[in-house]
């Protein structure tokens, strides 16, 4: 999405409008007024979802702001094309390379921090914060689900690998929030595939439940494969899913036939609980839930326990961003 659909004021008039027509389009409706001088036509406006709404906005008060601040924390990861979990998108967000004087106003919130010029970048003509500097923003701000959630995206799309993240956290210093980024970053793995992955990735950390491999393939003793599965406890024997939608594969492509899924699912899980391994799966309904998931994953490591383990064997795959 570009920013060729913003209308100037100056541009208008330098086209033959006049004042009162201006003021026209937008009493009417016919155009929405972004910024100061800076308008946006209705439908262009009424057609784009919630993140292309925001980054219009994004791109508008960046240009009547003053030439020292960029884009930052949640308008940032939009222009980066991320797309923000539970994070609001009501206000833009733009950071000034000052040492004080954050504030905010109606639809904009200006944070004051040092800015190194490492940090910059340049999205549709307007200057933002790398994508490094931008997880770590909001791995300061805001809490540690939503993080993990934007930190996996960045890690996924391939925008940023962990050692950037890891450097950029390194250069923080004692800036304050500095112990949440750490503690974010720890938490961030490029082999989620959904918002519902990550966030259970996080409950098993805060639950102290083992770190689970994610993403992995598991094989028969015949060396055969049998599955891809979301998470896996090797020592514990035990397999976890999160069944955000129906997800399921076959041969590794997706296919989303109800009855195809729910019988070939069966037959999923029956081969890998032959081969000895535990199947244990939540739903968003477990995640919202305290203690939901844990329970269940507590459930499967004790169930497992009492069984002979697995026969079989696993490969974590190799995803396509790695070298």
């Amino acid at each position: 999405m570009g920013h060729e659909p913003l209308i100037h004021r100056s541009e208008a008039l330098a086209l033959g409008y006049t004042p009162g027509e201006i003021r026209g389009f937008v009493s009417t409706g016919r155009w929405v007024r972004l910024a100061a001088g800076i308008f946006l036509p209705r439908d262009t406006y009424d057609t784009a979802d919630d993140y292309g709404r925001h980054l219009f906005h994004s791109l508008a008060v960046v240009q009547v702001a003053s030439s020292d601040t960029a884009l930052s924390h949640v308008s940032a990861a939009v222009l980066h094309g991320l797309r923000p979990w539970r994070i609001s998108l009501d206000d833009v967000h733009l950071t000034r390379n000052r040492p004080s004087g954050s504030k905010r106003s109606r639809g904009r919130v200006m944070h004051a921090a040092r800015v190194d010029e490492c940090d910059l970048r340049e999205k549709y003509g307007a200057r933002v914060l790398g994508v490094a500097r931008t997880v770590l923003d909001l791995a300061a701000s805001e809490p540690l689900e939503q993080a993990v959630v934007l930190g996996d995206q960045s890690l996924r799309q391939g925008l940023v690998d962990i050692g950037e993240l890891e450097h950029a956290a390194g250069r923080m210093g004692s800036r304050p929030g500095r112990p949440r980024v750490l503690r974010a970053v720890r938490c961030m793995s490029d082999r989620s595939d959904s918002v519902g992955e990550s966030r259970s990735r996080v409950l098993m950390s805060r639950e102290q439940l083992p770190t689970p491999l994610t993403q992995v393939d598991v094989l028969d003793s015949a060396g055969r494969w049998l599955a891809r599965v979301d998470f896996l406890l090797p020592q514990h024997g035990v397999i976890g899913e999160f069944d955000g939608r129906i997800k399921y594969r076959r041969d590794g492509v997706a296919t989303t036939d109800a009855e195809d899924v729910v019988y070939r699912e069966k037959l999923r899980e029956d081969q890998l609980r032959h081969a000895g391994w535990v199947v244990v799966r939540w739903t968003w309904a477990d995640v919202e839930t305290p203690g939901a998931v844990a329970a269940k994953i507590r459930g499967a490591i004790a169930l497992a326990q009492r069984g002979s383990g697995p026969t079989g064997t696993f490969k974590v795959r190799r995803l396509a961003t790695q070298k």
